[in-house]
């Protein structure tokens, strides 16, 4: 079936990439779909790089942006997102809003530093995913009482959108 089928008489419709990144991005909280990704190495076999959801934000943030066509590839790691995130035209930009990619700074949860990254869903909220329910969940950009810190703020401007990011 080809658009003029499914639109009979109308102008091919126009695709609102960045309205439907940000739905998509709400739509996210509570999946559980970015938790496991499996890898094979000689040294250790078949495992699962993401630690069944411990390590999925780099995960997370990159599957959907390559979704939307806005970053070059799948990561696990913070470092190498934010590698191909700069390759394929995002810049650093002060203030975040809805759409941009957030990086906080690391923490000790256990006996190693992670470091963290997610979007912010604009008017002082985010999403990420979560170590304890290894789920996506919202929360707001500084973690509530954890008050931790956003060190990157990161924005593709070309989204081909109608309109403005919400602040």
């Amino acid at each position: 079936m080809n658009k003029a089928e499914i639109y009979p008489g109308e102008a091919k419709p126009e695709r609102l990439y960045f309205k439907s990144f940000l739905q998509m991005l709400r739509n996210s909280v509570g999946t559980q779909m970015f938790r496991n990704f499996y890898v094979r190495t000689p040294e250790r076999g078949e495992f699962d790089a993401l630690d069944d959801g411990s390590d999925a934000c780099a995960f997370y943030v990159s599957a959907v942006l390559v979704i939307f066509g806005k970053i070059g590839g799948f990561h696990g790691t913070v470092a190498s997102t934010i590698e191909d995130l700069r390759k394929s035209g995002w810049q650093e930009v002060e203030e975040p809003v809805a759409g941009d990619v957030l990086v906080w700074e690391k923490q000790k949860p256990g006996d190693k530093w992670q470091e963290h990254m997610g979007f912010s869903i604009g008017k002082g909220r985010a999403v990420s995913t979560s170590l304890t329910e290894k789920a996506i969940i919202e929360h707001d950009h500084n973690f509530g009482d954890a008050n931790r810190k956003i060190t990157q703020v990161l924005r593709m401007a070309d989204w081909e959108q109608t309109g403005k990011p919400e602040s």
